[in-house]
């Protein structure tokens, strides 16, 4: 016999019919599987950032920007969801059912393909500079504006800068970074930027990235 969708009588009979079927029980439960879906999409959207890349559907800058951000969000999520039953990536996608090889590869390799690697620390402190720029930005956008949540990543930005020898001297990203650098070392840790601040700030950082992006393909 055929079992379609239940009939009216059916359903007048067994109301449970149309219940809503759900996946958790409790909120510890609902977590879990909010997560999952947080790292499948993020694994989901590196894939087709790849294609899209490989299409040339984007530029070079878009795309670094785009796949060191999600490098950076697939980490975050994964530690969400880490166990023994997903030890490793590969156990989640094929629990799953994702088929990703680019995703894989960009996530093996931990930078974008834009990015070379020349078995230095170059390649390390380009990809470590984009991931704190991208960061920083991200909180500001997100109205994240205390001291003590934006200056220890503003400090390593600034560090990793110093460490890479091969930006120019003149490369004028740097004092950007370093005017910001002061302003919240003159601040309290509890202090917060005002709104005219994170305006400022966030325009003065993306041109600094900007002009990182420029140094790298002088």
């Amino acid at each position: 016999m055929f079992m379609g969708v239940p009939s009216q009588a059916q359903a007048a009979n067994r109301p449970e019919l149309y219940e809503e079927v759900k996946l958790h029980r409790n909120a510890r439960e609902r977590e879990k599987y909010d997560n999952l879906a947080e790292l499948f999409a993020v694994i989901n959207t590196l894939q087709n950032l790849e294609k899209m890349y490989i299409k040339d559907a984007v530029s070079s800058k878009e795309y670094t920007a785009a796949c060191s951000r999600l490098l950076v969000q697939y980490k975050a999520a994964f530690k969400q969801v880490q166990s023994p039953e997903y030890h490793t990536v590969e156990e989640f996608c094929r629990k799953f059912r994702l088929d990703c090889p680019a995703a894989m590869e960009r996530i093996k390799e931990d930078r974008p393909i834009t990015i070379k690697d020349d078995k230095g620390n170059t390649s390390k402190c380009i990809a470590d500079i984009v991931s704190l720029f991208i960061t920083i930005m991200d909180k500001l956008r997100l109205d994240i504006k205390a001291n003590d949540e934006l200056q220890p990543d503003l400090r390593e930005l600034m560090e990793t800068i110093n460490r890479m020898s091969s930006l120019p001297s003149d490369f004028e990203g740097k004092p950007k970074v370093t005017k910001w650098l002061q302003t919240l070392g003159s601040m309290t840790a509890s202090d917060e930027l005002n709104e005219d601040q994170v305006r400022q700030m966030l325009f003065d950082l993306e041109s600094a990235y900007n002009d990182f992006n420029r140094a790298l393909h002088s």
